[in-house]
């Protein structure tokens, strides 16, 4: 298929940022942008066969530079939180960026999300390839790294984000995808009617302010059991303490290992449901709790709690609990992984 390419815009920098339509024969659409190698529109048919764009994220360059809700965003070198912003590796302490009160979130304040990534089109396999050079100590992490994140448009309605990386020291590696899907698209102010199913028996238990304390805890008769399709907006005000620490969902889910997918939204409305495939251990589901106001495209201003993220990762400070698998990758070993959200429509 026929790859696009358009002007997105100046940066602040005076870099020109330009834009990526990728088409499959179904007709759905992905764009993908070269300055911060985000996701800015995922188009996709409905039980009608009308195109909606079932991702929050912004008609400007200028919106991912302010981004600080991290809307479509590719998240490196590490995903969610470090406690206290530190840690040892090789017995050296790091320190790194506060950006969370105490704590480091996505990387730190000079995130990959707002930076301009280079690109390579490839119109054989619908495919737009971004690529990063990130120095040694950038963000607090060691190693001289090479990055890359391909956006793949299937036929069968996939998007598939695949990311590579590797360093010349030891160092971190757990990147994610920060979208915010809704389901029923731009017309939508609400992401709590939608039906979410993740295929987890645990989810790991965190503080109040969001830093795991290294416990597992059993999802059985609590809100966070997603096993069965759970109405989001069902019990997420609830009495119990992780909702109450994280104002909603916003939590990490112990993956149980599957051939299938991990993961499912859908929609009685529009009629689409989304499926999530990972090879990673875990993935927060993320419900807009802090999401008010924010300008998206066409000016719409998102309400709190109008899409939700599906976040595949590494645990949360994995890199300072022994018992999580670790996101340290040895001086050239290659990390690899790839994320999968397929669309289909159930009428």
């Amino acid at each position: 298929m026929l790859i696009t390419k358009k002007d997105f815009g100046r940066t602040k920098k005076g870099e020109n940022a330009s834009l990526y339509t990728l088409t499959n024969k179904a007709g759905m659409k992905a764009v993908v942008s070269d300055f911060g190698a985000v996701l800015v529109s995922l188009f996709v048919p409905d039980k009608n066969g009308d195109l909606k764009d079932v991702v929050w994220g912004y008609d400007k360059v200028s919106g991912y530079e302010n981004n600080g809700v991290y809307l479509g965003s590719t998240i490196g070198r590490n995903s969610n939180r470090i406690g206290k912003s530190k840690y040892n590796l090789n017995g050296k302490e790091y320190t790194l960026d506060k950006n969370d009160g105490q704590n480091n979130l996505h990387g730190g304040f000079d995130g990959y999300n707002a930076r301009l990534w280079s690109a390579n089109t490839d119109e054989i396999n619908n495919s737009v390839k971004f690529m990063l050079d990130s120095p040694d100590m950038d963000q607090g992490f060691p190693g001289n790294a090479k990055i890359s994140v391909t956006y793949t448009l299937t036929d069968d309605n996939a998007i598939k984000i695949s990311y590579e990386a590797s360093a010349d020291k030891d160092t971190i590696f757990n990147m994610t995808n920060h979208s915010y899907f809704n389901l029923d698209g731009e017309s939508s102010d609400s992401v709590l009617e939608h039906q979410v199913l993740i295929n987890a028996d645990a989810f790991t238990e965190a503080d109040a302010e969001s830093i795991p304390t290294g416990k597992i805890i059993d999802v059985t008769d609590t809100p966070m059991d997603f096993r069965n399709y759970r109405v989001i907006g069902k019990d997420i005000d609830s009495d119990y303490e992780p909702l109450k620490f994280g104002a909603g969902y916003d939590h990490n889910w112990v993956l149980n290992k599957t051939e299938g997918a991990v993961a499912k939204m859908r929609s009685l409305n529009s009629g689409i449901t989304m499926e999530v495939y990972t090879d990673l251990p875990g993935m927060q589901l993320y419900t807009g709790n802090f999401l008010a106001g924010e300008e998206g495209k066409n000016g719409k201003k998102y309400a709190r709690r109008s899409a939700a993220c599906f976040e595949t990762q590494y645990f949360p400070d994995a890199v300072n609990h022994e018992n999580f698998q670790s996101p340290i990758f040895s001086a050239g070993d290659k990390y690899k992984t790839e994320t999968i959200y397929k669309f289909t429509v159930e009428s």
